[in-house]
């Protein structure tokens, strides 16, 4: 997890977009969304959130493959202390490990 997010941020998942669809609902938790084909937008009182994804190549190390989902971030209306406090949520449902 990180001390802050900015307005608008990319990351690369490790996951794929049927994997990313399957998680989203818990990770925003009870904030109303909407889906769009590869984006959504959620509405996060009292601003909201536009997710964009893409499919990328797989990530190659060895001979494991892993695939790529980069996601863009955009917030618009919420300030610092919101965006944390959401995307704290969300990264703890998205968090993927092993052991």
């Amino acid at each position: 997890m990180q001390s802050s997010y900015a307005e608008t941020f990319e990351r690369d998942m490790g996951c794929t977009e049927t994997e990313w669809l399957g998680w989203l609902p818990a990770a925003i938790g009870s904030c109303p969304w909407q889906l769009d084909g590869g984006s959504a937008r959620v509405d996060i009182a009292p601003g909201a959130l536009q997710l964009r994804w893409q499919v990328m190549p797989p990530r190659v190390i060895a001979l494991m493959r892993m695939p790529v989902l980069r996601v863009n971030f955009a917030f618009s209306g919420l300030d610092a202390a919101q965006r944390f406090a959401f995307m704290k949520r969300f990264d703890l449902y998205m968090q993927r490990g092993g052991g």
